[in-house]
């Protein structure tokens, strides 16, 4: 269990440590650059304009790009990752664990193109009571729902429907709860307000921004080029 915290304070996580393979770009997902800026730069330097007062950016279990990424990044704890991706977070939470902050963002450096203006939005969102908030934004698309294989599908109403962004943000102390939790009964969830969901958690919807979308394919890191070139 962390320590009270002293003040009101905010830290941000960069989630840096996934390989990548459908991106295929010859090196770590994170580190791959759009405009000249690797994807955890541009993560990280969003929390940062955002209000996260200090950084913690979890990078691949390889000491090569651990002491590169501490250089260019001073001001920043540099923490090595987990085999996936919540094992990850979990290292980066118990990295503020003996200076705790009053709240956290945990932020998929896949996401790089987040404007801080969703920081923002998750920052104050948490700051008012909400101890488990994600930012999200509605479907464009038609959804439907598959059956069994054979069977018809069903179409479902998407204005119902949102989908779910990072950074996520946490009272600290919850989201440590819900991790170790996890990690006791061998929970595994695709993010981190599902975890504190388990924990009976409401989960607090904030305006996302379609430029977070997640960066995955080479698809994907083209578009991001473009977006940053016009």
């Amino acid at each position: 269990m962390p320590a009270t915290p002293s003040d009101i304070s905010a830290a941000g996580i960069v989630v840096a440590a996934g390989v990548g393979h459908r991106l295929a770009g010859g090196r770590p997902k994170a580190m791959i650059e759009v405009a000249g800026k690797p994807l955890y730069k541009w993560a990280a330097d969003a929390l940062r304009e955002g209000g996260c007062e200090r950084l913690v950016i979890v990078v691949p279990p390889n000491s090569e790009w651990r002491d590169i990424v501490a250089t260019a990044e001073p001001d920043a704890l540099v923490v090595s990752g987990g085999a996936t991706r919540q094992q990850s977070v979990r290292n980066g939470l118990w990295a503020l664990v003996d200076d705790p902050p009053a709240m956290v963002l945990v932020h998929d450096a896949a996401r790089a193109l987040t404007p801080p203006s969703v920081v923002v939005n998750v920052l104050e969102a948490v700051r008012a009571g909400h101890r488990c908030v994600t930012p999200v934004i509605m479907l464009s698309d038609t959804v439907r729902q598959i059956r069994q294989p054979g069977e018809a599908s069903q179409m479902i109403d998407r204005s119902q429907l949102r989908a779910v962004q990072t950074p996520q943000g946490f009272d600290y102390a919850t989201v440590c709860r819900a991790h170790d939790r996890a990690a006791q009964f061998g929970i595994v969830a695709t993010d981190d307000v599902t975890l504190c969901e388990l924990l009976d958690e409401p989960v607090w919807l904030v305006e996302g921004d379609p430029r977070a979308f997640k960066i995955t394919t080479p698809f994907d890191l083209s578009v991001a080029q473009g977006l940053e070139r016009s």
